[in-house]
């Protein structure tokens, strides 16, 4: 049976679901914190529970990155098995963007094999069951910029998480030519 908790971050309270060792969803802060639980209800079928040692192993990560460590969340399993099998390698690729990076849309859909998948990418990646272990907020269009976020608040949610993050993104023109753009924390 699968379960939920919700756990405060600097970005608000964040929510995971899971089933047995496996991670079934994340959901990053709603307006209220029961707005967030009844979304991630809704979402999975789980009922709020106390999590499992692994889940607070997790939930730990996912926070201290929150908190601007560069924490490595690659060691968390996530239950794809719901998830089309294109989905599933735009979330791989999407995956291995390391914090305080980024990449586009057209970046993700080179990696598979053809850049005119870049719309498909961002459809895909509006449906990630797992931000923040699926980093979709590393995503941004052509030459950096910022489009729809599909997280409560939208671009200015992916902007305070690319900014706790340190990521430097888009290639404006400055004196000397071609300088990267610090996001900078609000």
């Amino acid at each position: 049976m699968a379960r939920f908790s919700l756990f405060p971050t600097p970005v608000g309270d964040c929510g995971i679901a899971w089933n047995g060792d496996m991670v079934v969803a994340t959901y990053l802060p709603e307006k209220t914190s029961a707005e967030t639980a009844a979304r991630l209800a809704a979402r999975t079928g789980a009922t709020q529970g106390a999590p499992p040692a692994h889940i607070r192993r997790v939930i730990r990560s996912i926070t201290a990155l929150l908190d601007g460590n560069r924490t490595d969340l690659s060691f968390i399993a996530c239950d794809f098995s719901g998830v089309d099998p294109f989905a599933e390698k735009v979330y791989a690729v999407t995956r291995a963007i390391p914090a305080g990076e980024t990449l586009t849309y057209g970046d993700i859909a080179t990696r598979l094999g053809d850049k005119r998948f870049a719309q498909r990418v961002g459809q895909e990646l509006g449906r990630n069951p797992f931000p923040i272990i699926v980093p979709c907020h590393r995503v941004v269009g052509a030459n950096g910029r910022l489009t729809g976020f599909s997280a409560h608040g939208g671009v200015e949610t992916k902007l305070k998480l690319l900014a706790i993050e340190g990521a430097s993104i888009g290639e404006p023109q400055g004196l000397f030519g071609h300088l990267p753009m610090a996001v900078k924390p609000q």
